[in-house]
């Protein structure tokens, strides 16, 4: 493959992954009652998301290149594992702020990347709006990784507490 071909691909699958998140992060809102902060980080994060697809579709676009319709439907249906797998779980809320961790981590490694390929490919426009995209998913992992010890003591009180629901 060429450089470019790789940059292609690499766009394709960052579009991917921005479905997958959107899957992802709407399913685990949709179930949160009982940790409203994390639900309004999550609904933010949901319309960053949404933009976020946009201008990696955008980048895709000028290259006259379409996303991956499999890989988009792919990263919706491995989402839709998670989620539906974390439906059953006991401390569902615990594992899926630890997941949406680790998942902002990923988007961080792939962005990165992605800025070094866009310097390489001259594609300045692709490096702006990655770099735009990679402070967003900073900003989520570091609220991700800050709230996490609260999300889980909240859990814990609430799983010792009689007839409490504690998991979503």
């Amino acid at each position: 493959m060429t450089t470019l071909e790789n940059y292609l691909d690499w766009l394709r699958d960052a579009h991917a992954m921005e479905e997958q998140a959107e899957t992802m992060l709407k399913g685990m809102a949709g179930r949160l009652e009982h940790y409203p902060d994390l639900k309004m980080r999550i609904e933010q994060h949901i319309s960053e998301t949404k933009d976020q697809q946009r201008l990696v579709k955008s980048v895709i676009d000028r290259y006259d290149t379409s996303n991956s319709t499999f890989k988009d439907i792919a990263g919706k249906a491995t989402a839709m594992g998670q989620a539906m797998g974390g439906m059953f779980a006991s401390d569902e809320v615990v594992k899926g702020a630890i997941s949406g961790y680790v998942f902002e981590n990923l988007e961080i490694a792939s962005y990165t990347s992605l800025i070094a390929a866009a310097k390489v490919v001259g594609d300045q426009e692709g490096e702006r709006i990655f770099t735009q995209i990679l402070e967003q998913e900073v900003a989520m992992a570091k609220w991700c990784l800050d709230h996490l010890p609260d999300v889980t003591q909240k859990f814990l009180a609430r799983s010792e507490a009689p007839n409490t629901e504690a998991k979503k």
